[in-house]
């Protein structure tokens, strides 16, 4: 017969431990407060690539000319006074390095385009700056770029920024390298938003060069919409632990369900503990790794609560204390084997990345460790709380007797 564990004796501590950690938690959050990303607060994403200037593209005469570009060419789109309505196109693959894209740009009336560097490289490569305007003019050149022969790291990126409040992050792979940088922005949205831009660029271009930095995507997170995501992902949760209470209520028992909710929100509460004092990056990411340990949570709960309900149908036995120690006793094994299978996932993304995915791996190891813990202390010591404290130990009365019962016999 397997060993049974006395985990009751621990309910009482547990909890303690678990109201201390709680509270400090509380303390946190109004000490340091949580570092909400850019998902949940306004600010500027900014995506942008370092790449050499290949081309530059300027047009004197009365006519608007703008430049388009796809996967196959690049098109002068002629419109206006003097001049025909037309588009000129000009594929990359006649015109397949950029000296000769060049060349033949500068057959249009009025346009020049002039090689900087890199003339040699294959048309196909180029790309604009998509947030400059691709209508062309005397002034300002229109300037194409080709990726760099050797890609710079986003630590050299991140040290180009340190003296700026900007998280980054590395997308795309060698040849199309691009990177995300995140601002928070001030009350005074406008203004900041424009000495934010106006710093990051300075500060990539003095590492990096004038013309080496175009800007892929840029966009502006103004307040109403951070803080409605921010509602939306309240409700979200809510609702997630609402759906989750009554589901357990319609599989078990109104005890069995309270358990577990209030060992969901022991999990949230602890996970945030971690979050405000450790200043981890809340972000839509990290929400979805609590999400995550919701749904890790209430499964671990749910096989306790199985076994605990078919112990109450097998057990000859009295006391509701027994049918938990045996219950956690018999799933013990499978809660601690689950938890560090997963673990190895979640501690290997923690090491062996950066930014949004490892602050998701750090919050989603902190869960797995409280999703097993709550779910064997707190949840079961809740509902072995209640079966003592409001049902004077008649636990029975609300489950099945024992087929070796006779009919009637009730279990004081």
């Amino acid at each position: 017969m397997k060993k049974i564990i006395k985990f009751n004796k621990a309910f009482l501590p547990c909890a303690i431990l678990s109201l201390c950690v709680i509270i400090a938690g509380v303390v946190g959050m109004f000490v340091r407060g949580i570092n909400f990303s850019i998902d949940f607060v306004p600010g500027l994403v900014e995506e942008v690539r370092v790449a050499p200037c290949a081309m530059e593209i300027t047009y004197s005469g009365s006519a608007s000319v703008s430049v388009e570009i796809d996967n196959t060419s690049l098109s002068l789109v002629i419109s206006g006074a003097g001049a025909d309505n037309e588009t000129r196109s000009f594929t990359f693959g006649e015109n397949n390095t950029v000296s000769k894209m060049a060349s033949a740009l500068s057959t249009v009336d009025g346009v020049t385009a002039t090689v900087i560097e890199q003339g040699d490289r294959d048309s196909y490569d180029l790309f604009a700056n998509s947030v400059a305007t691709a209508r062309l003019s005397s002034d300002v050149p229109f300037k194409m770029y080709v990726p760099s022969v050797n890609p710079v790291t986003i630590d050299e990126v991140r040290e180009a920024l340190s003296n700026l409040d900007v998280s980054v992050k590395e997308l795309g792979g060698v040849t199309d390298r691009s990177f995300q940088i995140r601002a928070k922005t001030s009350k005074d949205e406008n203004t900041s938003s424009q000495e934010l831009q106006s710093s990051i660029i300075s500060a990539l271009q003095s590492k990096f060069g004038t013309n080496n930095v175009p800007v892929v995507k840029q966009d502006f997170v103004g307040s109403s919409w951070s803080s409605s995501l921010l509602l939306r992902s309240i409700i979200l949760s809510v609702v997630t632990v609402f759906l989750i209470w009554l589901y357990a209520t319609i599989r078990f028992h109104w005890d069995f369900a309270l358990g577990a909710v209030i060992a969901l929100i022991h999990d949230f509460l602890i996970m945030f503990t971690f979050i405000s004092w450790f200043q981890i990056e809340f972000s839509t990411t990290t929400l979805a790794a609590v999400l995550t340990i919701f749904g890790y949570s209430i499964n671990a709960t749910v096989v306790i609560l199985d076994r605990m309900r078919e112990n109450i149908k097998t057990m000859q036995t009295k006391n509701f204390t027994d049918i938990i120690n045996a219950s956690l006793s018999g799933t013990l094994s499978r809660s601690i084997i689950t938890t560090i299978t997963t673990l190895f996932a979640s501690i290997s993304l923690w090491v062996f990345t950066t930014g949004s995915i490892q602050c998701f791996a750090i919050v989603l190891t902190i869960g797995l460790i409280s999703g097993c813990y709550s779910s064997i202390f707190i949840s079961s010591g809740f509902i072995n709380w209640t079966r003592r404290k409001w049902q004077g130990g008649e636990w029975a009365k609300h489950t099945r007797p024992h087929p070796e019962k006779k009919a009637g016999l009730s279990m004081a």
